[in-house]
């Protein structure tokens, strides 16, 4: 599909979406209660969906039809109108953040044309990621976390000590987080956002250079959108804790389980990726309210059209 046909439109139909369902999340922050916030959320991100000219499918969203009364897996959202799209999100990535009142939650959402987006279980996925500007294959989700920064080092022509990565802070990242530190990397812990974590790694000010770890899968396909957008390298391989999960992932087409997808294979067409910051955090603003007009604050990427927008936005509550 060319530039021409992905009508720029979709870009800020994307937005208001988020922007939607950032701020239901928002009038939840500090609560201390998990599911509300991500049900006001969902809640109002598919009714911003379902008044645009799109015939949207969710191939990534809040579980299978079961489990999720709203944005589940296979749902069909807007209209049906327009251009075909599937769509992955997470209309609160960090619940647990907004229910304290942390830094760093997003509402995010990609788009891409009908089929070029890979159907991701509701699994685990080992991940690793870097931005733009390195030689193809500078790092490798086999090698083991010190070689990959002692490459990334070379290509950067820096030492190890002045690499930083960014792991998600989990017991099962013990080892991870100990061989980057003997080999002199700083390392950088957060308590959740992976999506943000790894779109870290194409913006210098955050000082990120690599990601790595196991986090969710569909959130891996929903960095991998915004990566697309920007340049970077990511590679992630999907990882199964019981025969269920397994038999999800047959169930949506999947058969090769030691597969190792890259960035080009888990979204293979043009995207379209949009956040909206619900609390304040590295890359975005969160909502605010000031004298009854509520502020907004949203990153909008488009791989077709080759643009990297922000946008603030202000209405009455």
């Amino acid at each position: 599909m060319s530039s021409r046909e992905w009508d720029r439109t979709l870009v800020l139909d994307a937005v208001w979406a988020t922007e939607a369902a950032a701020v239901a999340a928002w009038k939840l922050v500090g609560r201390g209660d998990e599911k509300a916030a991500d049900q006001a959320a969902v809640d109002a991100m598919r009714t911003a969906l379902n008044n645009l000219n799109i015939d949207g499918r969710v191939v990534i969203g809040e579980g299978e039809r079961d489990e999720a009364p709203m944005l589940y897996i296979g749902e069909k959202v807007g209209r049906g109108k327009g251009i075909e799209i599937d769509i992955a999100l997470d209309p609160l990535e960090g619940t647990t953040l907004t229910a304290k009142a942390m830094d760093n939650a997003l509402a995010v959402m990609a788009w891409a044309p009908r089929g070029t987006m890979l159907h991701a279980p509701d699994t685990y996925m080992d991940k690793i990621a870097i931005g733009p500007g390195y030689p193809k294959g500078v790092v490798d989700l086999n090698a083991s976390p010190a070689d990959n920064i002692k490459a990334l080092a070379k290509a950067k022509g820096v030492d190890p000590s002045h690499i930083t990565a960014c792991v998600l802070d989990r017991p099962r990242h013990g080892e991870i987080i100990s061989s980057l530190r003997e080999v002199g990397a700083r390392v950088r812990l957060i308590t959740d956002g992976d999506v943000a974590g790894v779109i870290h790694t194409a913006d210098p000010d955050t000082g990120i250079d690599i990601y790595l770890g196991s986090g969710g899968a569909p959130e891996g396909v929903l960095a991998c959108a915004a990566l697309k957008c920007v340049g970077g390298q990511f590679q992630g391989r999907l990882v199964f804790r019981n025969a269920d999960e397994r038999v999800r992932a047959q169930r949506i087409g999947l058969t090769d389980f030691e597969k190792t997808y890259d960035l080009h294979e888990l979204v293979q067409g043009p995207a379209i990726f949009a956040a909206t910051g619900v609390t304040k955090g590295a890359l975005l603003d969160g909502v605010k309210l000031e004298r009854g007009i509520v502020h907004t604050h949203s990153l909008v990427m488009d791989s077709a059209n080759g643009f990297v927008r922000q946008i603030r936005m202000k209405r009455p509550l």
